[in-house]
C-alpha cells in the first residue's frame, strides 16, 4: 500500500503523468494506478481536468456537424482516422474542461491501436476503476460512453 501523498507531491506527480500522456505512451494500468494516488475525488477531477486541459488544440475548421459527438451534453467533436498500421488516431475537443478529461481518457485506451487491441479493452471496467462511474453526472457518463460508441462503430466494433 502505498503511503499517503501530500497534495504538492501528487500535483507534482500528475504533472509528470501528463507529459507522458502526452508523448502518448501511458497504458490503461499506468493512468488506473495515477488515479489510485489521488485520495479524494477532489483531487482525481483536477487531475481529469488538467488532462484534458493538456491536449493539443483542435483545428476550428474540423469542429464540424458531422464531427459532432451526438448524446453529449457538451460540445463534442471528433475525428477518428486509421494510419497505414491501422492504428486508431483521434482528435478531439470540447467545450468543457471535463470532457476534455474524459477525451483524454479516451486516447489513452484507444490512441494508436488497432481494432484488436480495443476490442480487448472492457471499457466499463476501465471507467469504474477510475471511479467515474461514482462521480460523473448521469449525462457526463452517458457523453463518455457516445463518445466510446463512436469509437468502436469507427472501428468495427459497435452497431
Amino acid at each position: 500500500m502505498l503511503p499517503t501523498l501530500s497534495r504538492s507531491f501528487t500535483s507534482i506527480l500528475a504533472l509528470e503523468t501528463v507529459k507522458k500522456a502526452l508523448r502518448c505512451d501511458m497504458n490503461i494500468n499506468e493512468l488506473v494506478d495515477n488515479f489510485s494516488l489521488f485520495e479524494d475525488w477532489e483531487d482525481r477531477y483536477a487531475y481529469l481536468i488538467d488532462l484534458g486541459g493538456r491536449l493539443p488544440s483542435m483545428e476550428e475548421a474540423l469542429k464540424t456537424d458531422e464531427t459532432k459527438v451526438q448524446g453529449c451534453m457538451s460540445q463534442v467533436w471528433m475525428v477518428l482516422s486509421r494510419d497505414e498500421n491501422k492504428r486508431l488516431h483521434i482528435v478531439a475537443d470540447s467545450d468543457a474542461q471535463i470532457v476534455k478529461g474524459l477525451i483524454a481518457v479516451l486516447k489513452v485506451i484507444y490512441d494508436g491501436h488497432t481494432a484488436e487491441e480495443a476490442a480487448e479493452v472492457d471499457v466499463e471496467a476501465v471507467f469504474s476503476k477510475l471511479g467515474l462511474h461514482q462521480h460523473l453526472s448521469v449525462n457526463r457518463r452517458n457523453g463518455f460512453f457516445a463518445m466510446v460508441e463512436k469509437i468502436q462503430v469507427f472501428i468495427g466494433l459497435g452497431t
